[in-house]
């Protein structure tokens, strides 16, 4: 029986090519790790099954969690580079490349006390106009890669190709160790990758690594991501529904899967079926950043940031994550307080809330018996602020935190109200469904009829407020309507609103709770209020959204 190479890919679930849409690499650190405990899960089993991989990991995860890097080459596995950021050669040039390369060997050898010799590209595989970065990673001093695919109709030479093999690059040789294919009348199906072994038929996969474990008398590249141990990994909604299909689909069988290739195969880590010599590797001054502490201000402006919740249990890490990376980055201009407002939730969101933010001094928790709607649980937030300034926005993060750095500012002396706008010419909305595009443009041009200012957008949470220009305000629409109706109300007595052009993004975790024909009734119900109030005709609204 042949000893095949065995490869894992080292990598979260946020991190993979199906979210890479909806979810940016500086949204990361929002994230809830998983990769710790599925790198575990990876390592008891091949333990279990006395195997030895090549653990192909990225060099960020290197660089936030070295301990889960040492763990690995520790327990006697070969660790090599996936890159540095999780990103498509295409997307890179050879600059970029090679500076992604290098840093990701570095991050990786620096935690794992052991030389990186091997590499695979993050995302995707490579094409014929990507070898060109097979060059960069030979001078670089990568002795192979395992970066290449034969897929769709092939000839004999290219198929040959799948197999391992030495290719002769401009800075010397390079071994490339390809993903295992089928070939069946010129035409060439993966069989041995993760996706694969999950998506294809169990008995045709099966028979296929049988066939090539008997016949192909060459070692077969097997490899699988550590998350695809991980049927409970949180699901990201946002991503198209194919993504979704494909990232989630059979995980729940993968384990047995994994299980059957690891009992009924010999594998071994590349570098050992290459022959490399590892050593030993010291920390790279090329990793040491001298660290200096930050100056804080003794002029800090006192800032509340509010947050309305209601049943968001699968949020608040989420939210606790983003808000940790905001406070760390922006506590330096600014004394930050929080609010959080469970808004009578029937989950866990309470407990939560108390678990993660109720110890933290400048944090209050408070909590509505019942639900009674987002407007109120605002006016909650704004009654229990002790700034000045007050921030609400969203649990689900959907408006980045990080642009009320931007907005904060534009409150100055005649202005009570900053708010956010993605449907402002500069502002943007990514990944939402146009239904809802449909709805608020339509809702803010009926505003825009009736109301002192005009903007192009009216209904979102996420805002800066003068407390003390709308504390008082009597609200009596209490659900997504009434976000609308604080804007009426303080437009009707005079207070001083503005827009900022920011940028809203689909959520990326739960639902939206939002009630889609009682909110839209409700904004006609305040329209209708708005323009008595101002002495004018009732509004007539036809079937296509406008007032005449």
């Amino acid at each position: 029986m042949a000893e095949h190479f065995l490869t894992i890919n080292l990598e979260d679930y946020f991190h993979v090519g199906p979210h890479s849409g909806v979810i940016p690499q500086r949204y990361w650190t929002r994230f809830d790790a998983r990769v710790e405990h599925n790198a575990r899960v990876s390592l008891d089993l091949l333990d279990k099954y006395g195997h030895k991989a090549t653990f192909f990991g990225l060099g960020w995860i290197a660089d936030q969690m070295p301990h889960v890097v040492k763990e690995i080459a520790d327990r006697g596995h070969e660790i090599a580079s996936k890159g540095y950021f999780h990103r498509p050669v295409a997307d890179m040039s050879p600059e970029e490349f090679r500076a992604d390369a290098v840093k990701s060997r570095v991050a990786l050898e620096n935690a794992s006390g052991r030389e990186v010799k091997g590499y695979r590209i993050a995302r995707g595989w490579f094409a014929e106009k990507d070898l060109w970065a097979l060059d960069i990673l030979a001078d670089e001093g990568f002795a192979y890669d395992s970066s290449l695919r034969i897929l769709g109709l092939t000839s004999a030479k290219t198929a040959a190709l799948g197999k391992l093999h030495q290719r002769q690059t401009k800075s010397g040789p390079i071994w490339e160790v390809p993903l295992s294919s089928w070939r069946f009348m010129g035409l060439s199906v993966p069989i041995s990758g993760g996706n694969y072994v999950r998506q294809l038929p169990d008995k045709f996969i099966r028979n296929r690594i049988a066939d090539w474990d008997k016949n192909a008398h060459a070692p077969m590249t097997f490899y699988y991501h550590v998350w695809e141990l991980d049927p409970d990994q949180p699901r990201i909604e946002a991503s198209p529904r194919l993504n979704r299909l494909r990232q989630y689909r059979n995980l729940a069988s993968m384990p047995e899967r994994i299980a059957h290739y690891l009992s009924t195969y010999k594998f071994q880590p590349i570098s050992e079926g290459l022959q490399l010599e590892l050593k030993t590797v010291t920390a790279s001054l090329t990793a040491m950043v001298e660290t200096k502490a930050v100056e804080i201000s003794a002029h800090r402006k006192p800032v509340t940031i509010a947050v309305p919740c209601y049943n968001e249990e699968l949020a608040i890490n989420y939210l606790a994550n983003t808000l940790r990376q905001f406070d760390k980055d922006y506590s330096p201009q600014f004394e930050l307080h929080y609010v959080f407002v469970d808004d009578g939730s029937s989950d866990k969101t309470f407990k939560m809330l108390n678990a993660v933010f109720g110890k933290n001094p400048r944090t209050k928790v408070v909590q509505h018996p019942q639900n009674r709607g987002v407007a109120a649980a605002t006016m909650t937030g704004l009654q229990n602020a002790e700034t000045e300034i007050v921030c609400v926005i969203d649990c689900d993060c959907s408006y980045a935190p990080e642009q009320l750095i931007d907005m904060i500012p534009m409150l100055s002396d005649d202005v009570d109200m900053v708010t956010a706008s993605p449907y402002h010419a500069k502002g943007a909305v990514l990944n939402v469904p146009e239904w809802r595009l449909f709805l608020s443009k339509g809702l803010s041009r009926l505003y825009r009829m009736v109301l002192r200012h005009k903007l192009a957008t009216y209904t979102a949470c996420f805002r800066v407020y003068r407390r003390s220009a709308v504390v008082d305000l009597e609200i009596e629409n209490p659900g997504y309507f009434g976000i609308t109706e604080i804007l009426v109300k303080l437009d009707q007595k005079g207070g001083g609103i503005v827009e900022y052009p920011a940028v809203l993004e689909s959520r990326l975790l739960g639902h939206s709770k939002m009630k889609i024909v009682k909110t839209i009734f409700g904004h006609l119900g305040l329209l209708k209020e708005a323009l008595r109030a101002r002495g004018k005709p009732e509004l007539t609204v036809t079937s296509n959204g406008f007032a005449k």
